[in-house]
């Protein structure tokens, strides 16, 4: 096993979403190729740029980190160029119960260890506690994360589908910075930029994210990721509403100005955000990575009026 010599994601504009790696969803063994198709996706997402790779222990049922692993074996070096994050915290249904949440300490250190014999390494640069558990001890799962960070199996630790008074109460806990907060956002999934706008309007009721996590994340060195990045395709080719195809229209129209493409546009209006939120794509494609190139490589190329033309007309209706 090989280590990496970088620190975190900080630096990386767009991460890629392993998800769609390892094959099916059920349980069982992966194929050749499943790996020559992860192999393929890692090459285009470096081609690209792109040398953040996003995993969790539940992706195929771990197929997504074991194929990961079979291509970090296949290619010498390779590990010393990326970084790896993965996550923990959510168990699927099966024999022994529910899908459910699992943040206990016991369960924390398992499943990292787990990681890392699938994806062959020794590190894992960046670890996300996937979903809030509501029977979690915070303190002990400080003390699960600060045992993994001193033996020098996880560099950084973070959390993703957190709101600021979560990230609040276990940051207390951590003689380490939590230094990502991986969530829902994109053009289509709106709420956590306009819970900012909705107050005091009738519809801030109708928005359920919870306000004041992006300034929270802001002051405090948390870096937003973004996935569902993509939008699922809605903008990009497969629109459902007007509104959408609206929208699909405006990013073909800037993506042919500005000489790139509707994805890359897509991917700079999240990044335009003073926030700096880095996205995080999950197409298995790796022509649809490709299109996403510009994203990685340059610096968000939208104006002040753009950026609201494409969030107006994705909400189909005036702002307030």
């Amino acid at each position: 096993m090989t280590t990496n010599t970088s620190t975190d994601m900080s630096g990386d504009r767009v991460l890629y979403g392993c998800m769609g790696l390892g094959g099916s969803w059920e349980p069982g063994a992966y194929g050749p190729a499943d790996i020559d198709e992860a192999e393929a996706v890692v090459e285009a997402a470096l081609d690209s740029g792109i040398t953040g790779f996003d995993h969790a222990d539940i992706y195929r049922h771990g197929k997504a980190e074991a194929v990961f692993g079979e291509v970090l074996t296949r290619t010498p070096g390779l590990r010393e160029r990326i970084t790896l994050q993965t996550k923990c915290g959510i168990r699927l249904a099966g024999r022994d119960g529910p899908g459910r949440y699992d943040l206990r300490g016991q369960s924390i250190v398992q499943r990292v260890e787990e990681s890392l014999t699938r994806l062959r390494t020794d590190v894992i640069d960046v670890l996300l506690l996937h979903r809030p558990d509501p029977l979690a001890d915070a303190d002990e799962v400080a003390a699960a994360l600060m045992s993994l960070h001193r033996q020098g199996l996880v560099r950084h630790v973070g959390v993703s589908n957190m709101g600021a008074a979560q990230i609040a109460h276990l940051q207390a806990r951590l003689e380490v910075p939590l230094v990502a907060n991986q969530l829902e956002m994109s053009l289509h999934r709106r709420d956590w930029v306009e819970a900012g706008v909705l107050l005091n309007t009738g519809a801030s009721t109708a928005n359920g994210f919870p306000f004041g996590t992006l300034e929270h994340c802001r002051d405090h060195g948390v870096r937003l990721q973004a996935w569902g990045a993509l939008a699922q395709g809605r903008f990009t080719g497969r629109q459902q509403t007007p509104a959408e195809s609206a929208t699909a229209e405006l990013l073909a129209d800037l993506a042919r100005a500005k000489g790139t493409t509707p994805e890359t546009v897509l991917l700079w209006w999240l990044a335009r955000h003073p926030a700096g939120i880095a996205p995080v794509i999950g197409t298995a494609r790796p022509d649809r990575i490709r299109a996403c190139r510009d994203a990685a490589l340059r610096e968000p190329d939208l104006t002040h009026e753009e950026w609201y033309r494409l969030w107006v007309t994705a909400r189909g209706i005036p702002l307030p």
